[in-house]
C-alpha cells in the first residue's frame, strides 16, 4: 500500500507540474520593430502615433521596440538615416514630411507608412492612392490646395491685400515643386504679388521677417513643414513683433498667429498606427489604399487680431471652426 500510494502522489505532482511546464516552454508574444524616421522630432504627433499603437496592443518594451532615427532639420541626412534603418531590418518605417522619399529611396521591400503626406501622387511616391503599390502606404492631406486656398482666405479677410509673402523651407523639394507653383498660380488669379522667402533653418527667419517688413508685405504664408512644425513659436513670434498677420497649419493660429486652415495631423499620426498594425499582421501595404484627409479647420486668433488691431470679418468668423479668444 505504501509503495502504491507513492506512485499515485508522484503521478498526481507530475499531472499538476505538466501545464506548467508547457506553459513555460511557449514561445513569448512576438517582438515587431518599427523604424520611425523623422525630419525633425515629432512632438504632439508621435505621442498620437504611440497612443495609437497602445489601443491596438503594441507595448513598448513587451511586444514592440521602435527605433527612433532624427535628422534635427538637417533633411540631407534623411537619406543615411533610412539606410540605417534598412540595415536595422525593421519590420515597418514610419515617416514623414522629405522622410517619405527619403524612406522610399532607401528600401523597395521593407513596408513604409506615411503618417503624413502632402500630395503623394504628385510627389511621385505612389501612382495612384487607390492602388500605391509597392511597399508604400499611408495618409495625404493635398497640401498644394490647403496652400493656395489660404490665400484666398487672406484675400476674402483683407479684400484690399496685395503683397503677401510665402515663407518656406528651400530644402523641402515638395515645397518648391507643388506647394509655390499651386499658389502663384491662385495668387495670379487673385491679383495678388506673391513673394517668396526660403530659408533653410530657424536661424533665418529673423532675417525673413525683417525683409518682409522693408518690402511692406501685407500678410504672410507659413506654409507646412516638419522644422517649421518645430519651431513655429519663433516664426509666429517674429510675425507678430513685426506686426504681419500670419497664416498656416492649425497649430499657427495655436501659436499665436492670426488664422489656420488645415487639417489635423495629430490624428493622422494615430490613424498611421492602424496602417502599422495591418501590416504587421500580414496585409500587403500596396494593396492598403492612402487615405486623403476629408476633414478641414478653419481657426482665427482674435487675441491676435486685437494685438494686431484687425477686425475680422464675420464672413470669416462664420467659416470659422475654431475661435482663439
Amino acid at each position: 500500500m505504501n509503495n502504491r500510494r507513492k506512485l499515485l502522489v508522484a503521478l498526481g505532482a507530475s499531472a499538476l507540474a505538466a501545464p506548467f511546464c508547457s506553459f513555460a516552454q511557449q514561445p513569448s508574444a512576438k517582438l515587431h520593430r518599427i523604424g520611425f524616421l523623422g525630419p525633425t522630432s515629432a512632438g504632439r504627433g508621435l505621442d498620437a502615433f504611440r497612443a495609437g499603437l497602445r489601443e491596438l496592443g503594441y507595448v513598448e518594451g513587451k511586444n514592440l521596440v521602435i527605433e527612433f532615427l532624427w535628422a534635427e532639420g538637417k533633411y540631407e541626412r534623411l537619406p543615411e538615416l533610412a539606410a540605417e534603418l534598412v540595415r536595422l531590418k525593421v519590420d515597418v518605417i514610419v515617416t514623414n514630411g522629405p522622410g517619405n522619399l527619403a524612406a522610399k529611396s532607401a528600401t523597395a521591400t521593407i513596408p513604409i507608412v506615411f503618417a503624413t503626406v502632402g500630395d503623394a501622387v504628385g510627389a511621385g511616391l505612389v501612382p495612384s492612392l487607390a492602388r500605391p503599390g509597392g511597399n508604400i502606404t499611408g495618409l495625404s492631406f493635398f497640401n498644394p490646395e490647403l496652400a493656395a486656398k489660404r490665400l484666398e482666405l487672406l484675400k476674402e479677410a483683407f479684400p484690399r491685400i496685395r503683397r503677401i509673402a510665402v515663407l518656406f523651407n528651400s530644402d523641402n523639394p515638395a515645397q518648391k515643386n507643388l506647394n509655390l507653383p499651386a499658389m502663384e498660380a491662385t495668387a495670379g488669379s487673385l491679383k495678388l504679388e506673391l513673394q517668396q522667402f526660403g530659408v533653410r533653418s530657424p536661424g533665418e527667419f529673423e532675417s525673413a521677417f525683417a525683409t518682409m517688413s522693408k518690402r511692406r508685405v501685407e500678410a504672410v504664408a507659413i506654409n507646412e513643414d516638419p522644422m517649421f512644425s518645430a519651431n513655429l513659436g519663433a516664426a509666429v513670434s517674429l510675425a507678430d513683433k513685426y506686426r504681419i498677420p500670419s497664416i498656416g497649419s492649425i497649430a499657427v493660429a495655436e501659436a499665436g498667429g492670426l488664422m489656420a486652415y488645415g487639417v489635423n495631423s495629430t490624428a493622422m499620426f494615430r490613424r498611421a498606427a492602424v496602417f502599422v498594425d495591418k501590416i504587421l499582421k500580414g496585409a500587403n501595404p500596396g494593396d492598403l489604399p492612402i487615405e486623403r484627409a476629408t476633414t478641414f479647420e478653419l481657426a482665427v486668433n482674435m487675441k491676435t487680431a486685437k494685438a494686431l488691431g484687425i477686425k475680422i470679418p464675420n464672413s470669416i468668423l462664420v467659416q470659422a471652426t475654431k475661435v482663439i479668444e
